[in-house]
């Protein structure tokens, strides 16, 4: 583990917002997960949704804290649709610099999106999966598993 981490964790935005040191607009918030509204929006109703337990990516994230943003995520995706009017949303969740992350805690971003264009705009550069090489990818990632 880089000898950084710990002194980053420590420093980020999302766990001042948890102890109160910086204030938000509150969503929801349990004893593992906080929501709160993004204060740079891509559309009204964008939230936030982290876990209390400080971790950059949610490959190190604990199954336990994975299971409460879990049991939570659905019903703010349905109170962020209900109040913003948006029929549609993204459910956005980046993991290291190259992902695009620039918080490292973990994140869920909900994100309502707009006829005209408010909400998040993405282009997917879909490739082909060639059979043999995702017959490899599938066995060496159940291999992982196990």
């Amino acid at each position: 583990m880089d000898p950084w981490y710990n002194i980053l964790m420590s420093e980020t935005i999302f766990l001042k917002i948890i102890s109160g040191e910086i204030p938000c607009h509150k969503v929801y918030e349990d004893e593992s997960v906080l929501a709160f509204l993004d204060i740079g929006p891509l559309s009204p109703g964008h939230t936030l949704i982290i876990p209390k337990e400080p971790a950059a990516t949610l490959g190190e994230l604990s199954d336990e804290s994975s299971a409460a943003i879990g049991r939570v995520l659905p019903r703010i995706c349905r109170a962020v649709k209900a109040v913003s009017g948006a029929s549609d949303y993204n459910v956005l969740q980046n993991n290291g610099s190259l992902a695009h992350q620039a918080v490292f805690h973990v994140h869920f971003h909900v994100i309502p999106c707009f006829e005209g264009g408010e909400g998040l705009q993405m282009k997917w550069n879909s490739g082909t999966l060639d059979p043999a090489r995702g017959a490899d990818i599938a066995e060496r990632l159940r291999e992982e598993l196990r």
